[in-house]
């Protein structure tokens, strides 16, 4: 037995170390392409576009891992069942069950890594990632500006025709367009024959030096009809400095979710404590404002109790009459004006609690995230083993397309619960473990099929019932019947 369990581990590792080298290949090619505009025509050397490739490299495994296992799966158990060499272990008495155990040992130990990895290398290579991308531009800021176009720095559009020095800060044949504060053309524009980027890592600004330049900027006269004679005022200057704010510069845009919000960056420890005070946090904003709310709307406490009673106070049923008309108007306007304040405030409250639930929410995404890698390792396996000996078929073929299948579908749930519950449409808990819980019952019953030797779909379960109906309602109206 020691001598199969050697050959059927040799045969998946080989198998699993193949496919996953292939994936995760594809995945850095995706990953690259992805980030290209940050890559592409900077100037960056091989050392910084190797870091950005290794910072980025750790976030590609929780994708990578569960489709090499099953793919792997696949493969191996169809090259098992297709070569006839489950048949003689069968009939041996080896099981499908004891062919597999040294197999789940493997995928135990892979799942352990797997968490650690996902508690661990990831959070620290995302931190890494991340400020590695805010600090690029800090190290080198001229890799922001390419030769020959115009480039989007902050408040200004910039153009050089040519970089020089040993970091490209020398620059030549400057043009600036500065951005307008409200829709429109640019008003000024600045040239000049040289400039030189100034930065420090210690500081947060990055100065343009301009030497040797004139600017232009467009005047907006009081009167319309002096606007047709377009006026502007022309200046010359021998040196002028921009400052240029970094946090601008290594902006990102999240709406293309290139980059991970500080939950990726934690670990399971550091997330129970940060989400311990962002619930205490939101617990107490919600007591505050509903104090404070109902401080200003006028209600108050009301005890009562056989020691203390309320004195009913008889009132007028028209109050508006004690009053004359300039005070009804001034009343009424009071009111109103409070009340649309006290709305505008429960709805900005209200939006605000929404997005601290949702971070809530992101935190403990990322926290049930790091167990369903470990548990995605196991049900890909229970999926692609029995399924490989079912459809008794390796290579690279049909497998492939199971397995594709199978991950997209797994890949598109797990994405999609947790998008509904980072919006509150379900539990976070519900949102992260759906896929896992969907494809479940599938693994089960593969399981099952394989072990009892029965194919992917008894289609004699299915067609029995449908030709004895066929068959009873041709005897029925046969012709013999009908004489009858």
């Amino acid at each position: 037995m020691k001598i199969l369990d050697k050959y059927l581990l040799k045969t998946f590792l080989f198998t699993f170390t193949t496919v996953f080298v292939i994936l995760f290949f594809i995945f850095i090619l995706q990953t690259v392409w992805l980030f290209i505009s940050e890559l592409a025509g900077k100037d960056l050397d091989l050392l910084l576009v190797v870091k950005f490739l290794l910072f980025s490299m750790p976030r590609i495994i929780p994708l990578v891992l569960p489709l090499s296992v099953l793919l792997a799966s696949i493969m191996t158990f169809g090259n098992l069942a297709e070569n006839y060499e489950f048949a003689a272990m069968k009939s041996s008495g080896i099981s499908l069950q004891r062919a597999m155990r040294v197999l789940i040992v493997f995928i135990f130990v892979l799942s352990i890594v797997a968490f650690w990895f996902a508690n661990n290398v990831i959070p620290y290579a995302e931190y890494k990632f991340v400020n590695f991308r805010k600090n690029i531009a800090q190290a080198k800021p001229a890799m922001a500006i390419a030769e020959g176009q115009f480039n989007d720095v902050g408040f200004y559009n910039i153009k050089v025709n040519k970089k020089s020095g040993e970091n490209g800060n020398h620059l030549t044949g400057v043009t600036i367009h500065e951005k307008p504060n409200n829709m429109g053309e640019n008003k000024t524009v600045i040239k000049s024959k040289t400039g030189e980027l100034i930065s420090s890592e210690k500081s947060s600004i990055l100065q343009l030096v301009l030497n040797d330049g004139y600017y232009y900027q467009d005047v907006t006269p009081k009167k319309y009809e002096d606007r047709a004679k377009l006026p502007f005022i022309k200046g010359k200057f021998k040196k002028q400095i921009i400052n240029i704010d970094l946090a601008e510069l290594n902006k990102v845009d999240d709406s293309k979710e290139s980059i991970a919000g500080t939950n990726a960056m934690l670990n399971v420890n550091e997330l129970r404590y940060t989400l311990d005070s962002l619930n205490k946090n939101l617990d107490n904003e919600i007591i505050s404002f509903s104090e404070n709310i109902n401080q200003r709307v006028g209600i108050r406490k009301i005890y009562s109790g056989p020691e203390k009673k309320l004195k009913k106070k008889q009132l007028s049923n028209d109050l508006m009459s004690m009053y004359s008309n300039k005070d009804k108007v001034d009343i009424l306007k009071m009111a109103g004006s409070n009340v649309t304040n006290n709305i505008y405030s429960i709805e900005t409250t209200q939006k605000d609690l929404k997005d601290k639930q949702r971070d809530i929410n992101k935190h403990l995404s990322a926290f049930y995230e790091k167990f369903v890698i470990a548990f995605a390792c196991f049900l890909m396996f229970f999926i692609g083993a029995p399924l490989g000996a079912i459809i008794r078929k390796g290579g690279l073929g049909l497998p492939i397309v199971f397995a594709v299948l199978i991950f997209i579908t797994f890949h598109f749930i797990n994405t999609f619960g947790k998008r509904l519950s980072q919006e509150g449409g379900m539990t976070p808990f519900m949102g992260s473990w759906m896929s896992s819980f969907i494809l479940l019952p599938l693994a089960v019953l593969l399981t099952y099929r394989a072990t009892n030797d029965n194919g992917l779909i008894n289609f004699d379960a299915i067609t029995t019932p449908i030709s004895q109906l066929f068959q009873k309602i041709s005897e029925r109206f046969s012709p013999a019947q009908k004489q009858q």
